[in-house]
């Protein structure tokens, strides 16, 4: 896709969390949660001046932000996250399978639905769960839901792109192997460009 686009890649935005399988960073601090204006958080506020000051790129047509969820969202973070607080932690079901999250200032769902049909043909796609939800976000298309991503400091949320989405990948799935999470975030990233593709050669 090189002849097509300007592809800049962050491979990895939080390597000790990467490392030790957690969502937050050394400092207990959630890096994608943290991608606000004044962040101090490292890792946020280091790939925002990044992209202002060392890219400085006038308009980004496409921005995914490749993420995994695994079993120590529910028995490491979220209790901690809870008793830092000082609240209590009454559990979570991780969705099992393949979902994403939209902007819901731009939530752009034909380009949603087709990275979701590109996934769809190597694994499978989360289902809601029996009140129509994921992560408690109401699905508005198989294996979508939206947020305000800006609002809450999701890296989504930062280039303002025309197509962005945040993926999500559950890796302790019983019907995954790492194998095939890696297929499907490829899967995610060529379904996403092939739309962008196909919007422009339209226009």
């Amino acid at each position: 896709y090189a002849q097509h686009f300007n592809i800049v890649v962050a491979p990895c935005v939080s390597p000790w969390a990467y490392e030790h399988i957690q969502r937050w960073q050394a400092d207990l601090e959630d890096p994608n949660r943290s991608f606000k204006v004044g962040s101090e958080t490292e890792e946020s506020k280091a790939l925002m001046t990044y992209i202002k000051e060392t890219l400085d790129v006038k308009h980004w047509t496409c921005h995914l932000d490749l993420h995994e969820t695994t079993d120590t969202d529910c028995t490491e973070f979220m209790p901690a996250k809870h008793a830092k607080a000082g609240l209590p932690y009454d559990g979570e079901v991780i969705p099992d399978g393949f979902y994403l999250v939209g902007d819901d200032e731009n939530p752009q769902l034909d380009f949603q639905q087709a990275v979701i049909e590109s996934v769809r043909k190597v694994t499978h796609i989360a289902p809601p769960d029996d009140n129509g939800n994921i992560i408690d976000e109401p699905v508005v298309k198989d294996g979508i839901i939206v947020v305000p991503a800006k609002a809450l400091g999701l890296c989504g949320g930062v280039t303002g792109g025309t197509y962005t989405t945040t993926t999500e990948v559950y890796p302790d799935s019983p019907k995954l192997t790492d194998d095939l999470c890696n297929q499907a975030q490829v899967a995610a990233i060529t379904g996403a460009l092939e739309y962008v593709l196909a919007q422009q050669s339209s226009s």
